[in-house]
């Protein structure tokens, strides 16, 4: 039971429901192109989306615990890290075996991946892989990276990828729904931050809090909420997207209420707690809701 914790806590299993939301959306995008759906590609797909998301999540438990991020970090549901490391430190071969062995099975389907369909598909899964090695280490360290990288590897790089992957070509749809998750999602680690600026700025990282301060933080959490459903509904003018992908805008009320509470409370923690969940609630429903228009119009 002991070793089967250290294994699944830097794993971080619940945040993992990220991963088949956009993958779905990507598969979605090719299926209103296509009209079909390769099931066991899709299922492919989606093993390697997860093994990528393990990896990353596994390095970030890794490398936090070693830089002592871990012992100062105040742990809540949704931010903090799992807390496996911390507690047991022996887990922490565990954490960099399971990332490494996540990363080298991502590899693995990838090479097949630019194999079955080209070597198109090779600039996004380079990317991708090293977003996986350099988020903690590096991408922290600058504000512009530690912002937006979250959304290119959950929005640009895995929809675009699934969409490639399932139907051999990329379009400029499967560019602009990508762009949903890509702001939500750099959104999600932005509110996620928000606990943590004091012990991250004491271990080195320089993100956007620790820059420019709260009020701009929230700020732009704000601006990113808007330009993630003003993507929708341009796509939707200009023809890219199915009128369908409208049933994204369903999770606007959530939308507004998370970001009314991440203006209000952004420097307290007890009280941006319902902002952060109902930020998830968006991050995992609105790319589903828009993947389900995609299905509803390719039928």
């Amino acid at each position: 039971m002991k070793v089967m914790k250290s294994i699944l806590g830097p794993m971080r299993v619940p945040f993992l429901l990220l991963t088949p939301s956009c993958v779905t959306l990507g598969a979605g995008v090719s299926y209103w192109h296509t009209g079909k759906l390769d099931w066991v590609l899709f299922i492919f797909v989606l093993i390697g989306a997860i093994c990528a998301h393990i990896s990353v999540n596994a390095f970030n438990e890794y490398y936090d615990w070693k830089s002592g991020l871990d012992f100062k970090t105040l742990k809540t549901p949704f931010s903090g890290g799992s807390g496996t490391l911390p507690e047991n430190p022996s887990s922490a071969r565990y954490a960099i075996t399971t990332a490494w062995i996540s990363f080298i099975i991502t590899l693995s389907l990838g090479v097949y991946f630019v194999w079955l369909r080209g070597l198109m598909l090779l600039p996004i899964g380079i990317a991708g892989l090293l977003s996986l090695i350099l988020y903690t280490i590096w991408f922290t360290k600058n504000p512009i990276l530690c912002l937006i990288s979250p959304g290119l590897g959950f929005g640009i790089f895995m929809v675009m990828g699934t969409e490639f992957v399932l139907s051999g070509s990329y379009s400029w749809t499967g560019f602009i729904a990508s762009l949903v998750p890509f702001f939500l999602v750099s959104d999600l680690l932005l509110l996620n931050q928000f606990p943590d600026v004091e012990p991250d700025r004491s271990v080195g990282r320089r993100h956007i809090l620790i820059i420019y301060g709260f009020r701009a933080g929230s700020i732009i959490y704000g601006i990113f909420l808007g330009f993630a459903y003003l993507t929708i509904i341009i796509g939707v003018i200009f023809k890219y997207l199915p009128v369908a992908s409208l049933l994204g805008y369903i999770t606007i009320p959530l939308a507004i209420k998370a970001f009314m509470g991440a203006y209000r409370y952004e420097d307290d923690i007890k009280g941006l707690m319902p902002s952060m969940g109902m930020n998830v609630l968006v991050n995992l429903l609105t790319p589903v809701l828009t993947a389900v228009g995609f299905f509803i119009s390719g039928s």
